[in-house]
């Protein structure tokens, strides 16, 4: 049976939250009164970010240990009594062409940003299923909706990877009473871009003229001019949490919807251009 539970009531769990997107959702919440556990690989930056707070529960937490996240997961539960609103936002942007970059770096990149909301979602869920509510937010980025950026190759496909498994997530979670909206942010005004959060490749490759460009765009010329404002993206998490029916799809940005529209044109225009050959392959006996 579905519970329902007042907005303020609600439990928000936050990974990824010293700094970016997160930390400003945080901040929001609290203010709003609404309780909030937070996780960082390092819980002394979140109290030193946010404060002490008799509503917030900040917690040290490896989001590429499925263990580690259960616990975490489980200490919530055990401090304010159930889980309603979980935001994955821990993430890191590995740039580099994809013949420069080694296993290790892909791994690392894909263990953060596409396995770790994994496990909390894994471990998350049975708590939802069995109040019968909840809402899972999942933070993609633009990059896992367009793709064509030299240089984040690998970054964009953990992106799309999350926005894969989170369609199909919504669908299952669906006749638990559980909503699941896919967030794809665009360039916000945060630290994602500087030295800690944006990681270049170890062995760089000359000839990858155009990776390095935009390599050099992205950390010297967008980093500290992006135009969005994440103090008003918290504002539009909390709203979405309050419609009764969130979409599965929210594209976050004023710089997303050019960008939206050009890919739905370029697939179109794909689609139409070979149409006959796509549907060359139907059995004809």
């Amino acid at each position: 049976m579905r519970k329902e539970i007042k907005q303020t009531e609600k439990v928000w769990f936050v990974t990824g939250a010293s700094k970016g997107l997160g930390f400003h959702l945080v901040q929001q919440l609290l203010a709003e009164g609404y309780k909030v556990a937070a996780t960082s690989r390092n819980k002394q930056a979140l109290i030193e970010a946010i404060g002490v707070h008799e509503n917030f529960l900040p917690l040290n937490m490896d989001v590429t240990s499925n263990e580690d996240v259960k616990k975490v997961i489980g200490q919530v539960v055990d401090k304010f009594g159930q889980l309603n609103v979980i935001v994955n936002n821990a993430g890191f942007s590995q740039i580099g062409a994809v013949e420069e970059l080694s296993a290790e770096e892909v791994q690392r990149n894909f263990d953060v940003n596409v396995f770790g909301p994994l496990h909390v979602i894994r471990n998350a869920a049975p708590y939802l299923r069995a109040q019968g509510s909840g809402h899972i937010f999942n933070i993609a980025s633009i990059g896992g909706f367009v793709g064509n950026y030299a240089a984040f190759s690998i970054y964009c496909s953990t992106k799309f990877a999350m926005a894969g498994y989170t369609e199909a997530l919504a669908v299952e979670m669906k006749p638990f009473g559980v909503h699941t909206t896919l967030v794809y942010p665009g360039y916000f005004r945060t630290s994602f871009l500087e030295k800690d959060s944006a990681m270049t490749p170890a062995q760089k490759i000359d000839a990858y003229a155009n990776a390095r460009e935009a390599e050099a765009h992205h950390l010297n010329d967008i980093s500290g001019n992006q135009p969005n404002d994440p103090r008003k993206a918290a504002v539009a998490f909390i709203e979405l949490s309050k419609q009764e029916h969130p979409p599965v799809h929210f594209f976050m940005g004023v710089d997303t919807a050019a960008l939206v529209k050009d890919k739905i044109k370029t697939i179109e225009e794909a689609l139409h251009a070979n149409l006959d050959l796509t549907e060359s392959t139907a059995i004809t006996e």
